[in-house]
């Protein structure tokens, strides 16, 4: 089994990228969403409270998500504080997930957006990035609906896309056709595939 760690910044196309790697047959894994069933936990929803204080609890008892992520872009030392309380439950779960998977001939791709920030990669077999320039991450955002402050906030709270790329195994040009990204996301799987079967053989190789 190769476990790789998927990540890029805002707007870049991560999850897009994800849902080709899983049309090829790689298990996926969304950390984003993993963080969305922990929100829903009492122990730490009640931490998360403690933390960034009652006012983002809404009316029917849920996390007021999109004021939380106002919160902590403004805020460097909460979202610090907050990302230590939430990353190791994350990768908690990520481990649980991926010793679910019994084939041993798996690839496994798990979206993570501050794999390097966090210095996760060393979890992983191999690491991929996506990254698309600036401008075209801002205007995909804007479609989305995200303003432009907002957008930059989030961009400038995460590593700069060209050191990730540095530190990447792989990296994914997502500036162009869906076309061109799916023959990358092509290419990085099938290696990915031929590193798997020499492991499973036991044979020695440079990758």
């Amino acid at each position: 089994m190769i476990v790789a760690g998927l990540t890029g910044n805002y707007g870049m196309g991560k999850s897009s990228v994800a849902a080709l790697f899983r049309e090829l047959g790689a298990h996926t894994l969304d950390s984003d969403e993993i963080v969305a069933g922990l929100l829903t936990q009492e122990s730490v929803r009640g931490q998360i409270l403690g933390l960034l204080g009652m006012s983002v609890l809404k009316a029917d008892g849920t996390l007021n998500k999109q004021l939380i992520a106002e919160i902590i872009f403004k805020h460097k030392v909460v979202r610090k504080r907050l990302e230590a309380l939430l990353h190791p439950l994350v990768l908690e779960q990520v481990d649980k997930a991926v010793k679910r998977i019994r084939d041993t001939d798996s690839i496994v791709v798990v979206e993570v957006p501050l794999l390097f920030e966090g210095k996760f990669q060393s979890r992983f077999d191999r690491t991929v990035t996506v990254y698309t320039r600036q401008l075209t991450a801002l205007a995909r955002l804007k479609k989305a609906g995200i303003t432009r402050k907002d957008a930059i906030s989030r961009l400038k709270a995460q590593m700069d896309i060209r050191c990730k790329r540095k530190l990447s195994d792989f990296c994914i040009n997502n500036n162009g056709t869906k076309r061109q990204t799916e023959m990358q996301v092509r290419r990085v799987f099938q290696a990915l595939v031929k590193e798997n079967s020499l492991k499973i053989t036991g044979d020695q190789h440079q990758f």
